[in-house]
């Protein structure tokens, strides 16, 4: 039998089916590639390697970057240390500000009135020595120690209070002493005499006590002897 199939080629038969999906799956990939959304510019690109051309400018652009990234962050902290240092002091000195204020307020309030209080001692002390030398019978002693009586009172609400000092150990934190007595029957340094009280202020000392401090006594002088350090005795008459 003649072979009419011209020779060099090849010839099969396809299916119609198989060519149908393969023309489906050529127009489905195709559609797929259509919606997918464009690669963003670089990806899938390799980065420049060192040894490329452009590649160090970059890596010391970017040193540099980080190093004026530092030093500004080191500017910035700097700056916010003194900050908060000056804001430390502040409240700190305002702070004592207030303590000091408040103690000079309560320092007014409780001695305010101290000079004022001073002028009035004298006037109490001149009640004191009158009433010393008054008779007991005569009838402005009373009158007397109820106008001593009312002043006391009142320098009282002030603050004031007075102190004696007498038959006590002298103190030249609350003494002052105008003389020294000589004396047998007290110690030494014995307050015997007062002249004038002393004042409190707020217990503070406004006045001291004006006293008159014991003294051990002079000794008594020897007797001197005769010129031949006998005594003379008489002779029959």
């Amino acid at each position: 039998m003649p072979d009419n199939t011209t020779k060099g080629t090849f010839q099969t038969d396809i299916p119609a089916d198989a060519v149908e999906e393969a023309l489906r799956s050529v127009e489905r990939i195709a559609g797929e590639k259509e919606q997918s959304p464009p690669a963003p510019p670089g990806e899938g690109e390799a980065l420049p390697r060192a040894s490329e051309p452009g590649a160090g400018e970059g890596t010391e652009s970017l040193a540099a970057q980080l190093a004026l990234s530092q030093e500004l962050a080191r500017e910035t902290l700097e700056r916010l240390k003194e900050t908060h240092d000056r804001y430390v002091r502040a409240v700190a000195d305002l702070e004592n500000y207030k303590k000091r204020a408040q103690k000079e307020r309560d320092e007014v309030l409780r001695y305010g009135n101290e000079k004022l209080l001073k002028d009035l001692f004298p006037v109490l002390d001149g009640l004191d020595r009158a009433l010393s030398v008054a008779a007991q019978d005569d009838p402005l002693v009373k009158g007397v120690e109820l106008i001593r009586s009312n002043l006391e009172q009142v320098l009282s609400r002030y603050g004031v209070t007075s102190f004696s000092a007498l038959g006590q150990p002298f103190d030249p934190s609350r003494h002052e002493a105008l003389l020294q007595v000589a004396s047998a029957e007290h110690e030494p340094g014995t307050v015997v005499v007062e002249h004038a009280r002393g004042f409190l202020l707020n217990d503070r000392l406004a006045r001291p006590a004006m006293v008159g401090v014991a003294k051990a006594p002079e000794p008594a002088p020897k007797a001197e002897p005769d010129g031949d350090g006998k005594r003379e005795e008489g002779g029959e008459g």
